[in-house]
């Protein structure tokens, strides 16, 4: 068996019956045992779990009854996701001992698809709070190299995929907490359109802003996955009400005819990315344009403009979710998480209504600029991983981010590894559609990963075990 594969490579081995759901699994374990303990990417490691689902799995495809692309696949649940029986913190002391009695919607229809769960994955403390090393868990640290920050807040599901110990994993974002580790990390990860996959069973940050959404190797397998996550959820009240399109439909063409925006100031004047950023981005336009795209630059408003109101709903919103412990156990929180939370109390409604006006403002702005387009490509990071100690408590503030406008509109955006720059660390760009345009994001997103190299190699930590 090689030693890395792509959940389409191993779905399709499992469904010739040339690869075994059980011995895949074990492979998985044994990655875990000899990696993870420099990784953190686990919170909980879900053995019996794991070889219950495997050898369920390899049952149904001795008897021809397979239930699709995932059955038999190892992925890894963040841990905000909850999982009946098995325990949910959060990645904070506040839950530490917290077992749900339900699985989230999504546990619930990637169980139904056959995956097989590996364990709970390490996250920011409340999917905000980190890196912290004032919990009960150490932070996840980045397979390139474990000196470096993974982003957040999906950071154990980013490493976790990157130095194959799951083949995919959920994220949740709600200002870039699928793209940033996916970035950092040098995967594949969207955020889909809000709305488009359930959050029910998902511990909350911020109810306009929150985000449910998958993470892989490739573009491909986050088509699969998102495949298997999507759909109306009545008892979300944000959910769409709408049919779920073939994701995978458009893989395998190229980008002729695409009609490509580059909000360019993004990444040039209004947060200024690393040289190698800014050459990953260049060098897929001019794969876009060689297979026949059409390209032009697009003005928004300042990246800032997006991210000053994205930040203030998300503290409003998250303070409010949070308020009642704040108040009663404050100290049991990490000191990032409680220091960014408690800026919500001094935030009035006038401010949180002048955002939410704000936002829609921008939300127009947006569509309008795409009214003739089909995608924008802008950064997903400014550079490549910062150290892990040296991640600044107030960086979201200080420097506006690639991803929170994204969050702000709702729009579907992808992170797509376009190379390696200092350090060998890896360097990204941002695919993003119209709202449930995903298919085209992924179409564009396959389109680039094909025409390159970069998804043959992995992280050395990783690769030495395979000899």
């Amino acid at each position: 068996m090689q030693p890395f594969l792509t959940i389409a490579e191993a779905g399709a081995l499992i469904a010739a019956k040339k690869l075994s759901p059980v011995e895949l699994t074990r492979l998985c374990l044994d990655r875990i045992e000899k990696l993870d303990g420099q990784l953190h990417s686990f919170l909980m490691v879900t053995e019996d779990r794991a070889l219950a689902d495997a050898k369920a799995s390899e049952a149904r495809m001795m008897s021809a009854a397979l239930k699709g692309p995932l059955d038999g696949i190892p992925i890894g649940h963040k841990d905000i996701y909850n999982t009946a029986g098995i325990r949910t913190t959060g990645h904070s002391r506040l839950l530490e001992h917290n077992v749900p009695t339900e699985d989230s919607v999504v546990g619930q229809k990637w169980a139904a698809a056959g995956t097989v769960l590996m364990g709970k994955l390490a996250t920011h403390e409340f999917a905000i709070g980190g890196p912290s090393f004032d919990l009960p868990w150490p932070p996840a640290r980045n397979p390139w190299n474990t000196d470096h920050f993974t982003a957040g807040s999906s950071s154990g599901t980013g490493a976790s995929v990157a130095a194959g110990l799951v083949l995919g994993g959920t994220g949740s974002d709600t200002g870039g907490s699928i793209r940033g580790p996916s970035a950092l990390c040098g995967i594949a990860g969207i955020k889909p359109t809000y709305g488009l996959s359930s959050r029910r069973g998902v511990l909350p940050l911020s109810q306009t802003l929150d985000h449910t959404g998958p993470m892989a190797w490739t573009v491909q397998d986050c088509a699969l996955l998102l495949q298997a996550m999507a759909g109306h959820d009545p008892l979300d009240p944000a959910s769409a009400n709408r049919p779920v399109p073939n994701f995978s439909a458009d893989l395998g063409k190229d980008a002729k005819g695409l009609r490509i925006g580059v909000v360019r100031h993004f990444h040039e004047v209004d947060n200024p990315v690393s040289p190698a950023t800014l050459k990953g981005i260049e060098d897929a336009l001019d794969i876009f344009r060689a297979q026949g795209a059409v390209i032009s630059d697009v003005t928004l408003s300042p990246m800032m403009d997006y991210n000053a109101p994205g930040w203030l709903i998300l503290t409003a919103e998250a303070y409010a979710v949070h308020e009642p412990w704040l108040k009663e156990r404050f100290n049991d929180y990490g000191e990032l998480l409680r220091d960014r939370l408690a800026l919500g109390a001094l935030l009035s409604a006038t401010e949180y209504v002048q955002a939410l006006r704000r936002r829609r403002v921008l939300c127009l702005e947006t569509r309008d600029a795409m009214a003739d387009l089909d995608i924008l490509i802008t950064a997903s990071a400014p550079a490549e991983a910062p150290k892990i100690h040296e991640v600044p408590k107030w960086a979201m503030l200080e420097k506006p981010n690639f991803t929170m406008p994204f969050n702000l509109t709702g729009l579907p955006a992808l992170s797509v590894c376009t190379g390696y720059g200092a350090g060998g660390l890896p360097v990204s760009m941002q695919i993003v559609g119209k709202p449930f345009a995903e298919a085209t994001v992924f179409r564009a997103g396959h389109a680039y990963e094909m025409a390159t190299e970069w998804r043959g190699k992995r992280p050395a930590m990783s690769t030495a075990l395979t000899g």
